[in-house]
């Protein structure tokens, strides 16, 4: 099994993209091993430009080829039962990918934007905290017993492998490039302890190497 993926600024090492980040972050839940290649344009396979427009994350197992991050957590959740990341509810994995709407796009445009604090921007960062505020409630509801997104909250699933690398790069950009504009732990309490608790897991120590400066070199750059 071979993984395809965005490279840091040196060309070689793992870069920032949370796409990549989920699925790898799948793959060490359920303790699959994997050859990770950072690649550029300059050297990705030609079969993957040819047959896949070199789009990546790229996952090869056999004979297959997967380069959408959703499809590829599927396949393997699939696939890879032990531990399902799935719930048998689908209408509780609805209930939260409905609180996650919209939440990257609008983290992007917030981070993307330059100059800090003009009008345009305030109004990027209001997008973003109606979208926080979401998940603050989501996390907060009664009957909720667990720290996860799906359901009581008790079982971890593909949701929140999607949602940490993601809530990771806001976390870091927020701080050196957006000047702290949103007290996370002030205003959004919930939500800053789920983060906790997902930066916490096993699955996102182990794939979280590329960094902060990474991070910040690939939001500045490449988004």
């Amino acid at each position: 099994m071979t993984l395809y993926v965005k490279p840091a600024e040196d060309g070689t090492s793992v870069g920032d993209c949370p796409f990549a980040h989920f699925v790898r972050m799948v793959l060490a839940e359920k303790g699959l091993d994997y050859d990770l290649i950072p690649s550029t344009q300059e050297n990705k396979p030609q079969w993957l430009l040819d047959d896949y427009e070199g789009k990546m994350p790229a996952l090869r197992h056999r004979k297959e080829c997967y380069v959408d991050s959703e499809v590829i957590a599927q396949y393997l959740d699939f696939f890879f039962k032990d531990p399902e990341l799935a719930v048998a509810n689908s209408g509780e994995m609805e209930k939260a990918s409905a609180v996650l709407d919209g939440f990257f796009p609008a983290m992007a445009k917030f981070t993307k934007h330059s100059p800090n604090g003009d009008e345009e921007d305030k109004e990027k960062q209001a997008a973003l905290e109606e979208k926080l505020q979401g998940l603050e409630d989501h996390l907060g509801a009664d009957g909720r017993s667990g720290s996860y997104l799906v359901g009581n909250g008790e079982q971890f699933t593909l949701l929140d492998c999607s949602l940490a690398p993601k809530l990771y790069a806001m976390d870091v950009c927020l701080g050196q490039i957006k000047d702290n504009a949103i007290d996370l732990a002030g205003k959004y309490p919930n939500l800053r302890k789920y983060m906790d608790d997902v930066f916490a897991r096993p699955s996102f120590q182990s794939t979280v190497e590329y960094g902060p400066e990474t991070v910040v070199w690939g939001w500045t750059s490449y988004h």
